[in-house]
């Protein structure tokens, strides 16, 4: 019994140890965003509100990554997972992130799952995230993940994000976290009145623009280039 109880202690002492090296690795990661945010102060690129950052540090990047990239889950760039996709830099996470300026009675619509990071983030700033995933693993995984981590206002979904979600149109905002060669009409046409979109726009082997996309009051399309960016594509029929 002695043995057990002591297996037992130095087993949680282990996780608890374990924990508090994310603690720090995901505080340090903060600071490396912040830095990102400090030097793009000469673009249209703005620096992070506190809401953006506290939900950046509240998230458990290393839960959404699969296990073997666990321990490079809090440095500043993209990391493989699985299926030819990628999860995005936390950085551009944030930047996205703040693009859409976030409001706590949004409803928002992610194309691109993958993980289930972006849509963490987002969930812990507004009141509904709506997310689709074209991979049938990732989606799985992603809506097992988000689910165990108690995200209970995000749903997922398996299909073509290109043609958005109409069932629960229209959205606050848009998150496209694959790069497309268009502005896909249908997720134009889902956005709300006074919405906004941020996606990447540009082919794999070009130079691909972050786009920022604001609907007026009389339905017009206000579009402004963010920063240069490289994503995975966008797949599907289109």
């Amino acid at each position: 019994m002695k043995l057990l109880t002591c297996l037992l202690l130095f087993v949680s002492f282990v996780a608890f140890a374990d924990e508090l090296d994310y603690t720090v690795a995901r505080f340090e990661m903060m600071e490396e965003v912040q830095r990102y945010a400090r030097l793009a102060r000469d673009t249209d690129e703005a620096e992070f509100s506190k809401a953006v950052l506290t939900a950046m540090n509240t998230v458990e990047r290393h839960r959404l990554v699969p296990r073997g990239q666990r321990r490079f889950a809090y440095e500043n760039r993209p990391l493989p997972i699985g299926h030819g996709q990628t999860i995005s830099q936390p950085y551009i996470v944030a930047l996205m992130t703040e693009l859409v300026e976030p409001d706590p009675d949004d409803v928002v619509l992610e194309v691109g799952t993958g993980s289930g990071y972006q849509a963490a983030v987002l969930a812990s700033l507004v009141r509904h995230v709506y997310s689709i995933e074209i991979i049938e693993a990732l989606a799985t995984r992603a809506s097992n993940d988000l689910a165990e981590l108690g995200y209970e206002n995000v749903t997922t979904t398996l299909g073509d994000g290109y043609y958005g979600w109409e069932e629960h149109a229209p959205f606050d905002a848009i998150v496209v976290t694959a790069a497309a060669g268009h502005v896909p009409p249908p997720l134009i046409e889902q956005l709300k009145p006074g919405g906004r979109i941020v996606i990447p726009v540009g082919h794999r082997f070009m130079t691909q623009q972050l786009l920022l996309l604001e609907k007026t009051a009389d339905d017009e399309i206000l579009t402004r280039q963010i920063a240069a960016v490289r994503f995975v594509p966008l797949t599907g029929k289109h």
